[in-house]
């Protein structure tokens, strides 16, 4: 299978055959490096790394993947490129694609990686945009099966906020490779029931279910895989977060949750959680308390 000059940007770009052909590529290139056998498959290769919002494991990881695959790879903040101010999106696609070979995308809306995509003529990767997520789905699936040995089948519940890119991800990727996917969260914290309706056909096709749940001890009774994300996206407003705090409070990832998992499983491969990082805040644990009352 070759996938050569296409773009990555959203999961329902892709069928399933070539989602598992990247991932088992993944596996490979993985093992490789594990190994110490060099895997520079993109020798003289540069690729440019547009980060309208900053991350340390995103950049890290694409910057390391490129060096790994002997490209050079060229960081451009907010505050190192004129994308969408001096320059256009389209213009910023034509002046890239003259000195990259592809050109990866993190920040804002969805329509500003098609827009890239459209206008360049090299591939684009989207990193995040707020709707999508793609390549960190395709990490957590390649975890997930070195984990339990397969993707199809495995119960997979999401608690948390599920409107945005990694609710909207998961369940794409769950409907496109056959997990059960449950997303658990208050009714106005579902997804966009457009988007369900898409993963719904999808998942008839594949044998993946899709169920959505507000009780997380109900959710977590059989999962395989409980997972969950930040409650406040980088670039909203603080006065979000006593609202967030509120709603979501009961559906944090924590030791009671994992041991009803477990319990319920007895015996079975024990449940666990592929996305460690559901909050990284500046403030303690004592300031947020006294700001917002008792989380935990």
């Amino acid at each position: 299978m070759s996938l050569k000059n296409r773009s990555f940007l959203k999961l329902l770009d892709y069928t399933p055959e070539q989602i598992d052909y990247l991932l088992r590529l993944a596996a490979q290139l993985k093992a490789e490096k594990k190994a110490g056998i060099p895997h520079r498959l993109c020798e003289g290769k540069n690729v440019a790394l547009i980060f309208e919002k900053t991350s340390t494991r995103t950049r890290s990881s694409f910057e390391v993947a490129a060096h790994d695959l002997g490209m050079g790879s060229t960081y451009l903040d907010s505050t190192g490129s004129q994308i969408g101010k001096k320059e256009s999106i389209a213009d910023t696609a034509r002046v890239l694609s003259g000195m990259f070979d592809g050109i990866e995308y993190r920040g804002y809306g969805q329509q500003i990686v098609e827009e890239l995509a459209h206008y360049a003529g090299v591939p684009v990767w989207n990193g995040l945009t707020n709707e999508f997520h793609p390549t960190q789905i395709l990490a957590d699936f390649l975890t997930i099966r070195e984990h339990f040995g397969k993707l199809k089948g495995i119960r997979f519940v999401y608690f948390g906020d599920a409107r945005y890119n990694m609710g909207n991800s998961l369940m794409v990727g769950c409907a496109k490779m056959g997990l059960h996917f449950t997303a658990c969260a208050p009714k106005k914290y579902q997804p966009d029931p457009a988007l369900i309706a898409q993963c719904q056909a999808i998942a008839a096709e594949t044998g993946a279910t899709l169920t959505f749940e507000e009780d997380p001890a109900k959710a977590a009774k059989g999962a395989d895989v409980l997972y969950t994300d930040v409650w406040v996206s980088m670039g909203e407003p603080v006065e979000v977060w006593a609202e967030r705090i509120h709603d979501l409070s009961a559906y944090q990832i924590n030791q009671e949750l994992m041991a009803l998992a477990e319990k319920i499983l007895s015996g079975e491969v024990p449940p666990f959680c592929p996305h460690g990082r559901p909050c990284v805040l500046k403030l303690t644990r004592k300031e947020l308390e006294k700001q917002f009352g008792r989380i935990v």
